[in-house]
């Protein structure tokens, strides 16, 4: 099939992929006076007296706003937020087939951090939880730091923490499969955005002890000229040996690539450079860093891309549906470190011993186990972090 052509056909069939409909009767006198005035006013009224009554009495306990301002829009870049709503419009419909979370897509005509966080703070009253996308970097690690002091509800940019909550779990697994430690591997990641930032931080919170990054100009150190302020805050907690050089001269001799970024970047030759029983994660789409045939012919035991026709696919539907139902079940005012390593960790566990294979360390998007393992995982680690309100 040609997935373009016949997409582009059935979006003007469908005129837009959510409506709105509604719950509630509101077809005769007695109907319309319990929905609307004058009987809505006690609800009101209830609210103004205590704000947290909106979660019981408005559709707020589930409502989770899906927001962009089209800066980096899928593999496409900066289009605009026009353009990016059919991407909105296509999250909003995974939140609910995936997680039972209603959303609905926000796209905002403002390129200035304070105007944006100024714009999403001013509704942030109607929901119960922020998912940001597709923002670009690293304008979005404000935006969302921002949001998240200025905000009482979650604020969670998936581009960052869903691919990094994926990243974690297929690595715990591909880790168990090649016999390795997670204290003593290496790991090289190929790109310095919004999602190798959050992927290496979740790292390193969850005990990875030995991480380079490196950008279009090589390995990202403390003292390199250049570096922007997010690159910097990195270079502090990465490579502290300070090692200098190109992606290739990174590679030699590490136990894990991973990649978020560009097509091509890495050859079998940095394959074979490696050790042994090597893993790589080529997750730039549609073209991988490397191909898996490639990558295995180099030498590579465990390899995942983003791409749903090879094994392994880093999928962020695994994460960011179960995520929000478990925060939105017990009111969490946060989505912290604690809930991201446990959707994480859920994930990993869903595979058994037994199951698990080079090419089979994370669960597939359809399997009807890990919206609620994910949810429950993450409800639990949001009491045990004390951020649940429920």
């Amino acid at each position: 099939m040609d997935y373009a052509k016949e997409s582009l056909r059935l979006h003007q069939e469908w005129k837009g992929k959510i409506e709105v409909i509604a719950t509630v009767p509101a077809n005769d006198k007695e109907s319309l006076s319990l929905a609307y005035t004058p009987g809505v006013a006690e609800p009101c009224l209830a609210v103004q007296k205590d704000p947290e009554k909106s979660y019981e009495l408005t559709r707020r306990w589930n409502l989770c706003a899906v927001i962009t301002d089209g800066s980096a829009v899928l593999g496409l870049g900066d289009i605009g937020p026009e353009a990016g709503m059919p991407v909105m419009e296509g999250k909003c419909v995974l939140f609910k087939t995936f997680g039972g979370v209603d959303a609905f897509p926000l796209c905002v005509k403002a390129r200035d951090v304070d105007e944006f966080v100024q714009t999403v703070y001013n509704i942030s009253g109607s929901f119960g939880g922020i998912n940001l996308e597709d923002i670009a970097a690293p304008r979005c690690f404000e935006i969302e730091r921002k949001l998240k002091e200025k905000c009482d509800i979650p604020i969670f940019h998936d581009d960052q923490h869903g691919t990094a909550i994926i990243t974690l779990a297929g690595l715990t697994n591909a880790l168990k499969v090649v016999g390795k430690k997670k204290e003593d591997v290496k790991i090289i990641t190929s790109g310095a955005g919004a999602a190798a930032v959050s992927i290496v931080k979740l790292l390193l919170s969850s005990g990875y002890k030995n991480v380079v990054m490196c950008d279009r100009q090589g390995t990202i150190y403390a003292g390199r000229p250049g570096l922007n302020w997010i690159k910097e805050e990195m270079a502090q907690v990465t490579n502290q040996e300070k090692q200098a050089g190109s992606l290739a001269d990174a590679l030699k001799g590490a136990d894990v690539f991973i990649g978020v970024s560009a097509p091509g970047t890495v050859t079998k030759e940095m394959v074979e450079s490696m050790n042994k029983d090597a893993i790589v994660f080529a997750c730039a789409n549609p073209t991988p860093e490397i191909f898996p045939d490639e990558a295995k012919a180099g030498g590579a035991r465990v390899i995942a891309t983003g791409r749903s026709d090879f094994p392994n696919q880093i999928n962020n539907v695994l994460a960011f549906p179960g995520v929000f139902r478990g925060t939105f079940d017990v009111r969490a005012r946060d989505i912290n470190e604690e809930m991201k390593i446990a959707a994480a960790d859920a994930l990993a566990g869903l595979i058994s011993d037994e199951e698990l294979s080079e090419d089979y360390i994370i669960p597939q998007a359809f399997d009807k186990r890990v919206g609620p393992a994910v949810a429950k995982a993450v409800a639990e680690a949001a009491r045990k972090s004390g951020v649940a309100r429920l």
